[in-house]
């Protein structure tokens, strides 16, 4: 393991004050553009916020890595961009990638993008680091070392689908004060801890940056936010945190290996998976948005804002400290290790009723008109059962 080494620690300060520094800057240029978020019947706020605070992790995140350089080059600490045997990386590629994902949650941010052109943003953002050499072409079967599946041309897509994958489970956890921020605060320590015990000095690196990053941000994010990052922030952390996933392993990967950062990012993918599942029994979009995420399930239970938070901080640093358990583990224990987190997150899944629908899609029977409604939270299972019989009677008129 590379220990915590005084380059580290200056990554870390100088993307954390870089972030804190230019978040009031951040807020100004979002006032002045007009990127606000509004109170409405989905949101949480309950007055005007500007967003655009991604401009401070992402200038965060730049900052650490010229401080990465001037130290490389006049102190001597250690050249962290140098490939693995198995996956060499053409950094600008990975660079350019960053910039055209930021672009793409900003350009959302002040003049809105409809979610198709947004989704190409993002695969073009992704498709241009899989061509610098981001991707996993090997997973190695656990079992049998002997016998790896070769992806072959298929890892092309599948990387991709991989990187805007995490930046919308990112993008979707973002609903309350604080929330992906921190979240990308822990996750990312972790990434940095098992990316070190691997000797992936450059995934450290960027690890390290981004928990820097997140962390200057956060006095302005959590409640009551001054500040939202908005997509422009959603976007850099989920592709960054995704990015790094893939620079802590080799092109040829474990299974297992592969598993970890799912198991990191644990609370969003869980997020993202419910949300898809309870738009599909409610026979809505799964792209329409509705208030049955894990914070409004919390919230709906009695807990503020700041507890809801950090109930699911503990949720997340739950998940992550067995991921680094499962990395120090032998075969079997890592998968009873992993089994053990997969069952008592769906059991907590289930208890806070995230795949119950939250959106009914039924006929008015005064109107006939097709709608979609919003039961209370109290008395659930009656809003449905009524709203059911309405239909049955629209349809027995008709």
């Amino acid at each position: 393991m590379q220990p915590v080494s005084i380059a580290n620690l200056c990554l870390f300060a100088t993307a954390f004050l870089a972030s804190l520094a230019t978040t009031p800057l951040a807020k100004r240029f979002a006032i002045r553009v007009g990127s606000i978020d509004h109170p409405d019947a989905r949101r949480i706020n309950t007055k005007p916020i500007p967003r655009m605070g991604g401009i401070a992790i992402f200038l965060g995140i730049v900052a650490a890595f010229i401080t990465q350089y001037l130290g490389t080059t006049f102190l001597n600490w250690p050249i962290v961009l140098v490939p693995s045997p198995r996956l060499v990386v053409d950094y600008w590629m990975l660079v350019a990638a960053f910039c055209i994902i930021f672009a793409v949650g900003a350009i959302d941010d002040i003049r809105g993008l409809k979610p198709m052109h947004k989704f190409l943003g993002q695969a073009i953002g992704a498709s241009v680091a899989v061509a610098g050499g981001l991707v996993i072409g090997v997973i190695v079967n656990p079992f049998d070392p002997r016998a790896a599946l070769e992806l072959g041309w298929i890892a092309y897509p599948a990387t991709v689908l991989y990187l805007v994958a995490y930046i919308n489970i990112i993008n979707l956890i973002d609903g309350l004060d604080g929330l992906a921020a921190g979240i990308a605060l822990i996750s990312s320590l972790t990434m940095f801890l098992l990316s070190s015990i691997s000797g992936r000095l450059d995934a450290a690196a960027l690890a390290i940056a981004v928990a820097g990053a997140s962390a200057g941000f956060l006095p302005y994010n959590f409640h009551p936010a001054s500040i939202f990052m908005g997509d422009c922030g959603s976007h850099v952390l989920g592709f960054a945190l995704g990015a790094i996933s893939l620079l802590s392993v080799t092109r040829v990967a474990g299974l297992t290996t592969v598993i970890l950062p799912l198991v990191i990012a644990g609370i969003p993918i869980i997020d993202t998976f419910s949300a898809i599942v309870r738009r599909r029994r409610a026979h809505v979009s799964v792209g329409q948005a509705d208030k049955g995420h894990i914070h409004h399930r919390l919230l709906a239970e009695g807990f503020n804002q700041r507890q809801t938070v950090i109930a699911i901080y503990l949720w997340t640093a739950l998940l992550c400290g067995g991921a680094l358990l499962m990395n120090q583990l032998e075969l079997v224990p890592r998968i009873v290790t992993f089994f053990v987190l997969l069952v008592g997150s769906a059991l907590l899944s289930f208890k806070l009723r995230l795949f119950e629908p939250v959106l009914l899609h039924h006929y008015h029977p005064n109107t006939g008109q097709d709608e979609l409604v919003v039961p209370a939270d109290d008395g659930f299972e009656d809003e449905i059962e009524a709203f059911e019989r309405d239909r049955s009677s629209h349809h027995r008129s008709e």
